[in-house]
């Protein structure tokens, strides 16, 4: 990964961590793919798939979430999930993160986005 998408990615997770959510893990990778973030929030545990573009890209981070990819982001929440037992309700979400000139902000955060 570039560097501009673990920047991305640390953007996303102070974000949640402002809006009361207790991040869990970054970068959990298993034979199906990888989640960018998880954390909890008392209600959902949430798998982000973060995705950070240049202003004015052609295609849209959430545009970017194929349903390859989607299905892929579920295998590996399943994974997590048996390794990590918890009685949370599962949630997928999509962060989309624009940088210019060394700044990362939050342009949208899609709950529920698949």
């Amino acid at each position: 990964m570039n560097n501009s998408g673990k920047s991305g990615e640390s953007a996303a997770s102070q974000y949640l961590v402002a809006k009361g959510y207790t991040v869990r893990k970054s970068n959990f990778s298993c034979r199906y793919g990888e989640i960018d973030v998880i954390a909890s929030d008392g209600t959902y545990i949430v798998f982000v798939e973060v995705k950070t573009r240049a202003p004015h890209s052609l295609v849209s981070g959430a545009q970017s979430v194929t349903a390859n990819k989607q299905l892929r982001i579920k295998r590996t929440a399943e994974m997590y999930l048996q390794q990590h037992t918890t009685g949370l309700q599962p949630r997928f979400d999509v962060i989309e993160v624009e940088h210019e000139k060394g700044r990362y902000n939050i342009v949208s955060h899609l709950e529920n986005a698949f």
